[in-house]
Parts: C-alpha cells; sequence; structure tokens
C-alpha cells in the first residue's frame, strides 16, 4: 500500500513537473516572437516606391486610421500639397489644398457623410509617444487653432484626420506635440526627390495672408498606399466630433449664422 503511495506522488510529480515546462516554454515562446509591425507601401507617380514601417506600440488609434484608410484606397491619387525643404512633405487631403478630412465611409464600409478626426497620441495629450521626430518619420498633421485661442489646446491636438507628413530633417522642437506614427525604411531618397520640386505661395495667399512658399507648382500623385498588416487586424480608430471653429467664431462674437446667408 505504501508503494502504491508513493507511486501516486511520483506520477503526479512528474505531471506537475511537465505542466510547468510547457507553461513556461509557452510563456518563453510568446516573449520571443518577433512580432513584425505592420508595413506601408506608398507608390508615388514619376518618382518611386516608399516603404513605411508603423508602430502601434506608440500610436495604436492613429495606425488603425492610417490602415483603414490606405486599405480602402483612400490615399490613391491623392497629392502631396505642402512642401517645405529642409522640413517636410504633406499629403492626404481629399481637397488637395489642406482643408480636407477623412468620413466615416472613407473609413468603413456603413459610413456616411459626417467628418471624423482622432485623437492626439503625444506626450502633450497624455499618451507616453517616444518616437523622436528625425528625418525619415511620419506623423499625422493637425490644426493649431490656440493662434485663435489659447483655450482650445484639446481642440488643436485632436484634430488630425486623414492629413500625414514625412520629415525631411530632424525637428525636435515637434517632439511630444504631434503624432509621430511611422518611419521610412526603404526609398528615403524619393521623399527628397519631392522635397525638392518647384513650390510656389497659394493662390489664396492674398485672401488667407498664407505667404508661406510651400504650394508645388506641380503637386507629386500619390499613386497607391496598401499596409501589409502580417494577419493582424488592427481594427478602426475611436473617431471624434471635428471641432467646429467658425461656430465658434460666432458665438464669440454673438452671431446668429443664419444671418450669414447670402441674400438674393
Amino acid at each position: 500500500m505504501e508503494k502504491f503511495k508513493n507511486s501516486i506522488w511520483i506520477i503526479a510529480l512528474i505531471i506537475l513537473i511537465v505542466l510547468i515546462g510547457v507553461i513556461g516554454y509557452g510563456y518563453y515562446k510568446k516573449s520571443t516572437i518577433d512580432v513584425k509591425r505592420p508595413v506601408a507601401t506608398m507608390e508615388v507617380k514619376d518618382v518611386g516606391t516608399i516603404k513605411i514601417e508603423l508602430y502601434p506600440e506608440y500610436a495604436p488609434e492613429t495606425v488603425a486610421n492610417f490602415v483603414a484608410l490606405a486599405n480602402r484606397g483612400f490615399y490613391d491619387g491623392l497629392t502631396f500639397h505642402r512642401i517645405v525643404k529642409d522640413f517636410m512633405i504633406q499629403g492626404g487631403d481629399k481637397k488637395g489644398d489642406g482643408t480636407g478630412i477623412a468620413t466615416t465611409s472613407d473609413l468603413k464600409d456603413d459610413g456616411d457623410d459626417t467628418e471624423y478626426t482622432i485623437k492626439g497620441e503625444f506626450i502633450a495629450n497624455n499618451v507616453n509617444n517616444k518616437l523622436k521626430f528625425e528625418e525619415g518619420v511620419v506623423a499625422m498633421a493637425r490644426s493649431d487653432y490656440t493662434n485663435y485661442s489659447s483655450s482650445l489646446t484639446e481642440e488643436s491636438y485632436n484634430s488630425g484626420s486623414s492629413q500625414f507628413f514625412i520629415m525631411t530633417a530632424e525637428n525636435t522642437a515637434l517632439n511630444g506635440q504631434y503624432t509621430s506614427f511611422g518611419k521610412v525604411i526603404e526609398g528615403i531618397e524619393f521623399v527628397h526627390q519631392i522635397e525638392g520640386v518647384e513650390v510656389k505661395t497659394a493662390d489664396d495667399a492674398e485672401t488667407t495672408g498664407n505667404k508661406e512658399v510651400s504650394t508645388p507648382v506641380n503637386p507629386p500623385v500619390i499613386t497607391s498606399i496598401r499596409v501589409e498588416t502580417n494577419g493582424i487586424d488592427y481594427g478602426l480608430p475611436k473617431i471624434l466630433v471635428p471641432f467646429d471653429y467658425m461656430s465658434w467664431i460666432y458665438k464669440q462674437y454673438g452671431i446668429d449664422p443664419s444671418s450669414m446667408t447670402n441674400v438674393q
């Protein structure tokens, strides 16, 4: 009887050791698996191919948004509408003038014409994004309404939608102030080729007061952007209601928006 009990304990001990080994190996395997980041392939007409590694660990909402838009063909045919030498090239605006943002129909099958923005994922907006703004880094463009009122910080931080820019040189002033979410891993020479195109002031510069010489004479065209996700579903971003700047202006001055309609 004593030998039988000892045999049971030995068998139980062996089973326990085997289980510990299996579990331990599972944790080891999980911790050592190289999870490949998503890679975006951008084709630019008459320029070349630019490959961008995306970093969901730094900016998950932004990466989800970019992947969804790109793989639905949103960026196909759009342009780089703003180019500043020794700074960056900016694209992703379906209006082509820096004022356009995406709609929910651009993002998903059951969407509509409702425009949206996403949360800014950077340190100033309480997101610990450590990706620095150096050559080749890709980031989300956003508005800066604090030029009109210092109270509009949150509205400014969360105003990104579809427009992005690629750094052509390091700029530490942007660190922690904009959402960096990727970096060029192939084709940086093509980024610099785009950077070198002829630019001018915008056609409406006299009206808007924007004298920046950054509008391409012949805007480079993005033929396509597609993202290889390596089988990972990044889902959809949490969308926000865009800040209505004009309604805010009307409210500040006590203006009834209906009184601003054209009189026929």
